[in-house]
């Protein structure tokens, strides 16, 4: 590594350091916490927010703004539109939530990740304001609050056009609900994050909704009945033009394999590639692609079907379905609730149906781990369970797990550190096999470091750098994957 690179490294870490020293504990309201007062906390969130964004001037009014929700589907959705977005033409700023290696994923500009040496300045900006802000008399920011911050700052640093933010959870009393968006998208609709969004789906639609501004558009593929009621419902009382995709009459998935997907676009009779695998990415392009055509007043006219196209097929995304290696296929996904995990398990068998599927899988306790156990023992033919490690939130009991799955009828033993759980899968993995890492974006995150590490991630400003001869990647008897 070039003397240069050590020094963005430094600063690079240095910057994360500092942003995750403001994390506190617990993150999410404890057990029985009343829905009202975890409502009252995240105003008072949202309020502290805005105040200090207007001591930063209000940098979220320098651009437009694209809102991405929804419980699945909403971070390869932002993705696909700030691809389409750039490539109309716009300087286009990208916002995802969480992050799976590197926190400069967080904060993409046209497809790159930003570099560890702007990243580190723009901390030290944010910082030096807050520090500034709390001598005035306010309340220092929590993790969240300086993340948005400087997010939200950065972009108009960078004088970005349109900036496609990602909710973090919910919507209404998500801290990006900040912002005034010239367009909604609502994916999807599932129980997941019940502490702070309720254990109904209306609740959480409620929420999910909350992100629709008046008179703008919104864009949603909900398929449930009462989810889809909510959102209606939302989309009237803000007088905002809504758009309901549905499979089969707006779109249609006509494949899905290991290249990719291909999704047609029933209005327009157009064809559009996606290089990601899973038919769920139908729906999340689809909403895509509406979200382009629904944008008012752009200065270059309408996004065209030639923008739309180059945007989807450009558009890539770490630990969804993203196949790492061939012979031993290895798949990372991100799935962590029981409707992300039904996806996963659906969709696997596209890809081709291995001659055994070995499961490296740990959750978070906060998440429905027993089910996604369950569902994990019907597609697999061995688990291997291990425990992920995000700060500040418990992982579940990865015995627990084990047992679960055991008690399910298929094999599972324990190894407790993500890394030598991949090791040990890729060691027993024949060049037939199938390796599937999941239950966790921190497990993913984790694990991925076998093929990309994040220091060269950071380096690179890409979730792709050159692979490493360091790290090699085979299973039993296998050649180098792809």
């Amino acid at each position: 590594m070039t003397a240069s690179g050590d020094t963005v490294l430094t600063r690079y870490h240095w910057a994360a350091g500092f942003i995750n020293g403001l994390i506190q504990a617990p993150p999410t309201p404890a057990p029985g916490t009343p829905m009202e007062e975890v409502r009252a906390r995240a105003r008072a969130r949202m309020d502290r927010l805005r105040a200090f964004l207007s001591v930063l001037g209000n940098p979220q009014e320098q651009y437009r703004i694209a809102h991405i929700g929804g419980t699945s589907g909403k971070g390869s959705t932002a993705a696909m539109l700030a691809g389409v977005l750039h490539a109309a033409g716009y300087h286009t700023g990208l916002h995802i939530s969480p992050y799976l290696q590197v926190e400069t994923e967080k904060l993409q500009i046209d497809g790159r990740l930003i570099s560890g040496d702007r990243f580190a300045d723009y901390v030290e900006h944010i910082a030096a304001a807050m520090e500034e802000w709390t001598r005035a008399g306010g309340e220092r920011l929590t993790y969240g609050e300086f993340w948005l911050s400087l997010v939200l700052w950065a972009f108009a640093q960078e004088r970005v056009e349109w900036a496609v933010i990602e909710v973090g959870a919910g919507g209404r009393f998500d801290l990006t609900n900040v912002v005034f968006s010239d367009v909604a998208v609502i994916t999807s609709v599932g129980i997941d994050h019940v502490a702070t969004l309720g254990h109904t789906i209306p609740e959480i639609a409620w929420h999910k909704a909350g992100i629709i501004k008046p008179g703008r558009p919104a864009i949603t593929t909900v398929d449930d009945p009462a989810a889809l009621e909510e959102i209606r419902r939302e989309a009237t009382e803000q007088d905002a033009p809504l758009t309901h995709l549905v499979p089969d009459r707006d779109f249609r998935v006509l494949a899905s394999d290991a290249s990719g997907t291909q999704v047609l676009d029933i209005p327009s009779g157009t064809v559009f590639h996606v290089p990601m695998p899973g038919e769920f990415q139908g729906a999340n392009a689809a909403a895509a692609i509406a979200a382009a055509r629904a944008l008012r007043d752009l200065p270059r006219g309408p996004i065209d079907d030639a923008a739309i196209a180059a945007g989807l097929a450009a558009t890539r995304f770490p630990g969804r379905m993203e196949v790492v290696q061939e012979h031993p296929r290895v798949v990372l996904d991100g799935a962590h609730n029981p409707e992300k995990m039904e996806s996963l398990t659906r969709n696997l068998d596209r890809l081709g149906r291995p001659r055994r599927r070995i499961v490296v899988f740990g959750s978070l306790d906060s998440h429905d781990y027993l089910t996604n156990a369950t569902l994990v023992a019907q597609a697999a033919d061995e688990v291997i369970v291990t425990t992920p490690v995000a700060t500040q939130r418990a992982a579940a009991d990865a015995r627990v797990l084990a047992d679960a799955i055991i008690a399910a009828g298929t094999p599972a033993n324990v190894v407790p550190e993500p890394r030598d759980a991949i090791v040990a899968a890729l060691e027993r993995a024949t060049p037939d096999d199938e390796i599937v890492a999941t239950g966790s974006l921190y497990l993913v995150g984790a694990v991925r470091e076998h093929w990309y590490r994040g220091d060269d991630i950071v380096l690179a400003c890409s979730s792709w750098p050159p692979r490493s001869s360091e790290h090699p990647h085979r299973g039993n008897g296998s050649r180098t994957g792809t």
